[in-house]
């Protein structure tokens, strides 16, 4: 899987995913069905977990998802949990629910925005 410590901020999809299962900490593989892509395609979703990727970035209730091609942070469930999500031409600021304290920072990069996950010097938890 190319680039896996970008992150694709989603607006399609209700539940964090990956296909990744060596970014988890914890994973209960039971089969729950299927997510569809935009293609209409669908990829099996395996089971569901906690990521933690490079020891500073930590993601709750995060989907296995069988052949999905990119990381995918779900803009719903950010909201879900209260954080703000503010788009910018050219970035976007995720900030923390109550303190608005700016979290992470993504980057546009052909009209999708991406968190590098790599950048981040402090732990993160979504």
């Amino acid at each position: 899987m190319a680039n896996q410590h970008l992150w694709y901020l989603d607006s399609d999809y209700s539940k964090h995913m990956t296909r990744d299962k060596t970014k988890f900490v914890n994973l209960l593989l039971k089969q729950e069905g299927h997510v569809t892509y935009g293609d209409n395609n669908k990829g099996k979703i395996l089971g569901r977990g906690t990521i933690r990727d490079k020891n500073t970035f930590l993601i709750h209730d995060v989907l296995c998802v069988e052949g999905l091609k990119h990381n995918l942070i779900s803009i719903s469930q950010l909201c879900d949990k209260h954080y703000q999500i503010t788009f910018k031409p050219n970035t976007c600021e995720i900030k923390l629910p109550k303190s608005q304290e700016v979290l992470l920072i993504g980057k546009r990069i052909n009209n999708v925005y991406l968190l590098d996950i790599l950048h981040f010097a402090s732990i993160v938890v979504l």
